[in-house]
């Protein structure tokens, strides 16, 4: 199989359950389904933006648009990484990971969510972990780090388990209402990386495009 044009395609992180990839077309069609039929309930707030709350169909054109706009403004020195969990085949979720000047800084942030259906089955713990390993062992990141709003249980659990400290909080307004976020922090140090095997396929030739190393105007350029 001759290598894409665009490697980042090529990109697998695989857990015993998961794989995780950059969508397909169908795969973001899959994925707007799953959203549409339920993430959280409507009176939880979890999200810093409302996105799931909006009416069809201008939620469905607006999943779409931000999806192709995020492929669209890749650059080595701002990336944006929305990764497709899949578990047999099928698209459940997305599990993003993020940075800028990640080639100085070494440091990730992330986000995540699955679809209600496949939650409480420990995929959510599997699909940090992969990003996880991604980011330390296939990028040599030094920290990862996330934020959930108080009161997300869900994704309180998994950023203990797999070795995240609270770093701080910090009190923001979402829907017009006053919440604190919780900031927390993940090193190659505490990372409980023993948690959940993963495999990395295909990062070798994406390298350049997260900011490691050089890349030559014959492979970036601007118009």
């Amino acid at each position: 199989m001759s290598a894409h044009q665009w490697p980042l395609f090529d990109l697998r992180v695989r857990t015993p359950n998961l794989e995780l990839r950059l969508p397909t077309e169908g795969d973001l069609l899959q994925l707007m389904e799953v959203a549409r039929a339920g993430i959280v309930d409507d009176d939880q707030m979890v999200f810093f933006v409302p996105w799931h709350k909006l009416p069809s169909p201008a939620f469905e054109r607006q999943f779409l648009q931000h999806w192709w706009r995020e492929r669209g403004s890749w650059n080595p020195a701002k990336w944006s990484l929305g990764l497709a969990v899949l578990e047999n085949g099928r698209a459940i979720g997305i599990q993003q990971v993020l940075a800028q000047d990640f080639g100085v800084r070494r440091v990730v942030k992330s986000g995540s969510w699955l679809g209600r259906a496949y939650q409480g089955r420990g995929l959510g713990t599997e699909a940090r972990a992969a990003i996880l390993a991604l980011a330390f062992d296939g990028l040599g990141a030094a920290a990862a780090e996330s934020g959930y709003l108080e009161g997300n249980g869900r994704s309180s659990r998994v950023s203990e388990k797999l070795g995240y400290r609270t770093i701080c909080d910090e009190r923001i307004v979402v829907e017009g209402k006053l919440v604190t976020e919780i900031r927390v922090r993940c090193t190659p140090e505490s990372w409980r990386r023993d948690l959940v095997p993963v495999t990395i396929e295909g990062l070798e030739p994406c390298l350049a495009l997260f900011g490691i190393g050089e890349l030559g105007p014959d492979e970036w350029g601007t118009f």
